[in-house]
C-alpha cells in the first residue's frame, strides 16, 4: 500500500481472493492446479482456503482431465455439486487443455477454466510464453472472458465476474482468461462484500425446446426405447415409459439402466443376425441421451422410414440426420401410449436376448485365458460392491456393451470419443467421490500410455484407483475396420496396428504402484477385489481377439 493506493500486486491478490471466495460459497471444494509462474496469484488464492482441496497435476493435459472427471462426479451426484477449477500458467500449458475441454462441452460437464496470460503490452511482441489466448477454445466453451489485468477501479465488478462464470459453468465448460502483471505475489486485503447477482444468467443445460408430439406418429407397436449415456433423464421414467408401451429398453452400459425390467443387453450381437434384425426392424424408437456405441444399432436405426424420437441428452444430437421428433420424458410420459401392450413384441425380444447372452457366457465361461471380451464380462462381473467404473472409448467400451450383460454399468469420455485422459478422468471422480466406493479403469495399452503421465504422484494422492490394461500392443479397434485387409500387412502396422513395444507394467512400477500380470477371469477378480491404487495387465493377441469376436457372433446365430 502506498499512501491510501493499494500496490498493483496487491490489487492481483485480492481478484484472485474475491473469485475464489465467491467460487466456495457456491460451492465449489476443489482445484486442479498445473504449476507454473504466471498463474502465482491464483495459485496462492486456491491454496489459501482450508475449504478447497488442491490437486496439483504437473501436465497440463492430465490435469484437465482430472477436473473433467471431478464434473462427472458433479454431475452424477456423487461429489459436490460445483465444477473444480482448472488454473494453468500462460502459454501453450492453456493449449494441453483442449482435449478435455472439447469433450466437457460436448458431453455438458461442468468445468471453469483460468488460464493465466500475459499482459496486453507483452502479447504479439515475442515474449516468452505467450500464445493468443483469447477465444481459445472457441465453441467448445459455453462462455468465455477476458477481464484485463484487475485494477482497483472494478472491485465493484469482481465478485459478478465470479458469479457469471461458475453459474454458465453448471452444464458445460467456462473459459476465464487472466492476464497478471509482475510482481505476482501480493497480499490481499479486505475483500468487496458479498452481494447477490440481481441477475444471473441462464443456466439450464440440454435442448430447451420440444417438437410437436403427433400421437398417431408415436404409438407404433413395434418401438424401441434406446437408452444411452448423459441423458439427465431419471430411471423411474424410462421405467414408466416402457411399462406403459412394452418396448424393449436397449440400454448402453453408459446409461445406468441395465437393472432395469425390460432391458435388451445382446443387442449388437442379435442385430448381426440379418434375420432377426429384419424382422424386428421398429417403426419408431425413443432414443433417451446419446446414441448408442454400437455401430450396427446405429446404422440399423438410421432407416428413413423410421421416426426418432430424442429425449435428453447434451442439446440436440444430429438434427440433420435422423431425429423426427426433440422431446421431454414429461411430455412424452403425458401421451396415452399403448405401444406394443398386449402383443408378443416384448417377449420375443426378451426371448432373443436370453438365448444370445447365454450364448456369450458359454464361449466366454468355456475360455481357459482371459480374452478382450472376456475381461469386459469378468471386470463387470467383479467389481466390488458400489465400485465406480472407467472405460476406454475404444474397444473396451464396445466389448463393455456388447459382452458384459446386465452388471455393466460405467462412464466413458463419449462425448469426442477420443482415446486420452481415460485414467485421469477416473482419478478426478475418485478425488471428488464423497463415498469410499472403488475406482476401477478398463483401458487399453495405447490409451494406457498416452495417458501415462497421470501416473506421477499417483501413490500419495490417497486415492483407491484399480487399474485393468488390456495390451494387445498396438490400436487394437483397427483391426475392425477395412483396413485390416485392404493395406498390406506391414502398412497396415505402421499406420493402425502401431505396436508400442512398451512395457506398461515397467510403466507403473517406476511410479511406485503395485503390479501384476493376470491370465485367468478368477485371477482378475482376486486382484478386483484388492484396494488400489494399483496396475494389473492382461496380455492379448490382436488377431487373437478378431478370432474371438467371430465365434461370439456365431455363437450367436446358432443359438438364435
Amino acid at each position: 500500500m502506498v499512501g491510501d493506493t493499494p500496490l498493483p500486486q496487491d490489487v492481483q491478490a485480492t481478484f484472485c481472493a474475491t473469485l475464489v471466495d465467491e467460487w466456495i460459497a457456491r460451492g465449489v471444494r476443489h482445484a486442479v492446479v498445473a504449476p507454473g509462474s504466471r498463474s502465482t496469484p491464483l495459485a496462492l488464492a486456491v491454496t489459501d482456503r482450508s475449504e478447497l482441496s488442491v490437486h496439483v497435476v504437473h501436465d497440463e493435459r492430465v490435469a484437465a482431465f482430472v477436473a473433467l472427471g471431478i464434473g462427472v462426479a458433479a454431475r452424477a451426484g456423487a461429489g459436490p455439486d460445483a465444477p473444480a477449477l482448472l488454473v494453468c500458467t500462460s502459454g501453450t500449458a492453456s493449449a494441453n487443455f483442449l482435449p478435455a475441454v472439447a469433450e466437457a462441452g460436448l458431453s455438458e460437464i461442468p468445468m471453469l477454466v483460468l488460464t493465466a496470460d500475459r499482459p496486453e503490452e507483452l502479447r504479439g511482441v515475442g515474449a516468452p510464453q505467450t500464445i493468443d489466448q483469447l477465444d481459445l477454445y472457441g465453441t467448445h466453451v459455453r462462455w468465455w472472458h477476458d477481464p484485463g489485468v484487475p485494477t482497483i477501479d472494478g472491485l465493484a465488478r469482481w465478485r459478478g465476474l465470479a458469479a457469471d462464470a461458475i453459474t454458465r459453468a453448471a452444464h458445460g465448460p467456462v473459459h476465464l482468461n487472466l492476464p497478471f502483471r509482475e510482481p505476482l505475489v501480493g497480499t490481499p486485503f479486505r475483500l468487496p462484500s458479498r452481494i447477490e447477482p440481481a441477475d444471473e444468467p441462464e443456466s439450464a443445460g440440454g435442448a430447451s425446446t420440444s417438437d410437436p408430439l403427433d400421437v398417431e406418429t408415436i404409438d407404433r407397436q413395434r418401438g424401441l426405447i434406446l437408452a444411452g449415456g448423459a441423458s439427465g433423464v431419471a430411471a423411474d421414467d424410462v421405467a414408466a415409459l416402457h411399462l406403459a408401451t412394452e418396448w424393449p429398453i436397449l440400454a448402453d452400459p453408459l446409461s445406468g439402466l441395465r437393472h432395469l425390467d425390460g432391458v435388451i443387453t445382446s443387442t449388437d450381437a442379435l442385430l448381426r443376425h440379418e434375420r432377426f434384425a429384419a424382422d424386428h426392424a421398429p417403426e419408431v424408437v425413443v432414443r433417451v441421451g446419446r446414441p448408442a456405441t454400437s455401430r450396427l444399432l446405429a446404422e440399423w436405426t438410421a432407416r428413413a422410414d423410421l421416426t426418432v424420437v430424442q429425449v435428453g441428452g447434451p442439446g440436440r444430437i444430429d438434427p440433420a440426420r435422423n431425429v423426427d421428433v426433440v422431446t421431454s420424458i414429461d411430455a412424452l410420459l403425458g401421451l396415452d401410449l399403448t405401444g406394443a401392450s398386449g402383443t408378443t413384441w416384448m417377449a420375443r425380444w426378451r426371448h432373443a436376448d436370453r438365448r444370445a447372452d447365454q450364448a456369450i457366457a458359454e464361449v466366454l465361461d468355456g475360455q481357459d485365458r482371459l480374452t478382450e471380451p472376456g475381461v469386459a464380462r469378468a471386470v463387470a462381473c467383479s467389481l466390488p460392491s458400489g465400485a465406480r467404473l472407467t472405460v476406454s472409448s475404444s474397444m473396451p467400451v464396445r466389448d463393455l456393451e456388447w459382452y458384459a450383460g446386465r452388471d455393466a454399468v460405467a462412464h466413458a469420455n463419449r462425448g469426442a470419443n477420443g482415446i486420452d485422459g481415460v485414467t485421469s478422468t477416473a482419478l478426478g471422480r475418485a478425488l471428488a467421490d464423497r463415498s469410499d466406493a472403488a475406482h476401477v479403469v478398463l483401458i487399453g495399452d495405447l490409451a494406457f500410455v498416452h495417458d501415462s503421465n497421470v501416473l506421477v504422484s499417483l501413490v500419495g494422492r490417497g486415492v483407491d484407483l484399480r487399474v485393468v490394461v488390456v495390451d494387445n500392443d498396438g490400436g487394437g479397434i483397427f483391426s475392425f475396420l477395412p483396413q485390416r485387409t485392404l493395406l498390406e500387412h506391414d502398412r497396415y502396422e505402421q499406420l493402425f496396428g502401431t505396436p508400442l513395444s512398451t512395457d506398461v507394467i515397467a510403466i507403473a512400477q517406476a511410479h511406485g504402484l503395485d503390479t501384476a500380470d493376470v491370465e485367468t477371469r478368477d485371477q482378475l477378480a482376486d486382484r478386483l477385489a484388492m484396494p488400489g491404487p494399483w496396475v494389473v495387465r492382461v496380455r492379448t493377441d490382436r488377431d487373437e481377439n478378431l478370432a474371438v469376436h467371430r465365434s461370439l457372433h456365431e455363437a450367436v446365430a446358432a443359438a438364435l
